[in-house]
C-alpha cells in the first residue's frame, strides 16, 4: 500500500524526535499519578509533543515565519497546559522555556527576550484567575520572581549558544570555502604543470623533428623547381604537378618554422609598454583581417584605470591577444560579441575576452593548449600551445572557462614586476 505522500515525514522519527516523544510521554504517566489529573492535560501534553515533532520534520516552520507560528502555538498550548493543571500553582510552569527555545534557535537576542517576556505574561496571567481569592505573601512573590527571571536567564543563555554555534559554523563554512578554492588552485596548477611537461616533451620532438625534415624538404622543393625549368613546355601536366610540389613544399617549411617557433626558448624583450596600447593594436590587427560583410561582430573594450605600465615583451605579448581575439572571432562566424576586460588583482593585471561562440566541448577544455591539439578542420594545433608558452615565459597563468552555446572566456593573469615573477 503506498503511504500518502503528506504523511511520509511522521513515519521517518529520528532519534531526537522519539526522544521527545518518550520524554512527553513520561509526563503524561507522572500525571496520571496525580490525586487530581485532568484529560485536557493529556490532550494539551499530546498536542505539544505533536507540534514540537512537526516543528522538526516539517519545512515550513524552518523560515523566520514558521518560526513565529510555531512559537504563537506553543505559548498557546503551554498556556492551556498550565491552565487545566492548577494555573499559577502548576508545576507544569518550565514548559514556557519551549517557545523560548525555539525563539532562541532562529531569532536574536531582542526576540529571544521577547518570546521570554510573552511566555512570562501567560504564566503571570494566571493570577488574575485568583486575585480575589488568595493573598500574595512575600515568599509567594519572590517564588513567582525567581520563575519569571529562570526563564528570562534560559532564554539568555540558549541564544548565546545558538549565536556562537552559528558563528563557529560560518568559520567552518569560510574555512570549507578556502579549503575548496585552495583545492581548486591546486588542480589548475597541477594542470599546469602537466601541460608545461607535454609542452617540454613535445617541443624536443617538434625541434629534432623538424631539423630532420627541413633538409630533404628543401631538396624535394630544388628538384621540383629544377623540373619545372628543365621541362619541355609542351608537358604542362609535369610542370603543374612540379608547381604543386613547390607549393606544398613551401606550405611544410611554414609548418616546420612554426614548429621550431614552438620548440626554442623565445627570449623576453622586456620594456616598460601600456598593456592597453599593446590589445589595441591587437584588436586593430583582427579588424584588418576580417572578412568583408563581417558586419554581425560586436566588438567591445572594458579597460581598467588603475593599471600603469609596467615591465613585459609588448611583441609576444601582441601575438597572445591577437591569437586569443582571432580564435573568438572564429568562434562566430555567423557574429556575435567579442569583449576585452582588463582589471587590477593586487599585484598583477588580469585580461579577459570572452566571445558568444559555440563554445568548448567540456572533455577538450584540459587538451586545447597541448601542442597539435585542434578541433578546427584546418588547425595545426599549435596557437594556443604558443600562447601558454608566452604565458608562462612570464611568469603569467592563463585560464579557459566555456560553455558549450554560451561562449568561452579566456583569462590572462600577468604579474605587474619583474621581481614578483621570480
Amino acid at each position: 500500500m503506498t503511504v500518502f505522500p503528506k504523511w511520509r515525514p511522521w513515519l521517518r522519527l529520528g532519534r531526537i524526535d522519539l526522544m521527545w516523544l518518550l520524554v512527553m510521554a513520561a509526563l503524561a504517566v507522572l500525571a496520571s499519578t496525580r490525586p487530581r489529573h485532568s484529560p485536557y492535560e493529556f490532550l494539551a501534553l499530546g498536542a505539544i509533543a505533536l507540534m514540537q515533532v512537526a516543528e522538526m520534520r516539517f519545512p515550513v516552520f524552518a523560515s523566520r515565519s514558521g518560526t513565529v507560528l510555531a512559537v504563537v502555538v506553543k505559548l498557546a498550548l503551554c498556556w492551556v497546559l498550565v491552565g487545566v493543571t492548577e494555573g499559577i500553582e502548576s508545576s507544569y510552569y518550565l514548559i514556557f522555556l519551549l517557545p523560548v527555545v525555539s525563539a532562541a534557535s532562529t531569532f536574536g537576542l531582542a526576540g529571544t527576550l521577547l518570546t521570554a517576556f510573552a511566555g512570562s505574561l501567560a504564566y503571570l496571567s494566571f493570577l488574575g484567575f485568583v486575585w480575589d481569592q488568595y493573598e500574595l505573601p512575600p515568599e509567594g512573590a519572590r517564588e513567582l520572581g525567581l520563575r519569571i527571571l529562570f526563564i528570562f536567564m534560559t532564554g539568555i543563555l540558549l541564544n548565546h549558544f545558538v549565536t556562537e554555534n552559528r558563528r563557529q559554523a560560518e568559520r567552518y563554512r569560510k574555512l570549507a570555502d578556502d579549503l575548496a578554492e585552495a583545492n581548486r588552485n591546486l588542480r589548475q596548477a597541477q594542470a599546469q604543470v602537466r601541460r608545461s611537461e607535454r609542452l617540454a616533451a613535445l617541443g624536443q620532438l617538434s625541434a629534432g623533428l623538424a631539423h630532420e625534415l627541413r633538409n630533404p624538404l628543401g631538396v624535394i622543393r630544388g628538384s621540383a623547381e629544377l623540373v619545372s625549368k628543365n621541362v619541355s613546355a609542351e608537358n604542362e601536366i609535369v610542370r603543374e604537378m612540379a608547381a604543386l610540389i613547390v607549393s606544398e613544399a613551401d606550405r611544410t617549411n611554414g609548418l616546420i618554422t612554426r614548429f621550431l617557433e614552438f620548440a626554442r626558448p623565445s627570449p623576453l624583450h622586456r620594456c616598460q609598454a601600456d598593456l592597453h596600447v599593446v590589445i589595441q593594436e591587437a584588436i586593430h590587427q583582427v579588424q584588418r583581417s576580417l572578412p568583408p560583410g563581417a558586419n554581425g561582430l560586436r566588438l567591445e573594450t572594458d579597460f581598467g584605470k588603475d593599471i600603469e605600465v609596467f615591465s613585459f615583451d609588448p611583441e609576444l605579448m601582441e601575438r597572445v591577444f591577437f591569437n586569443l581575439l582571432e580564435n573568438g572571432v572564429q568562434a562566430m562566424p555567423g557574429g556575435g560579441e567579442l569583449k576585452v576586460t582588463t582589471r587590477r588583482l593586487g599585484d598583477a593585471v588580469e585580461t579577459e575576452i570572452s566571445d558568444t561562440g559555440a563554445g568548448i566541448a567540456p572533455e577538450n577544455l584540459e587538451s586545447i593548449f597541448n601542442p597539435f591539439f585542434t578541433t578546427k578542420q584546418n588547425g595545426v594545433g599549435l596557437g594556443l600551445a604558443i600562447v601558454s608558452k608566452i604565458v608562462d615565459d612570464h611568469n603569467g597563468k592563463i585560464t579557459v572557462s566555456s560553455q558549450p552555446g554560451r561562449g568561452t572566456t579566456f583569462k590572462v593573469i600577468l604579474p605587474l614586476s619583474e621581481a614578483s615573477s621570480t
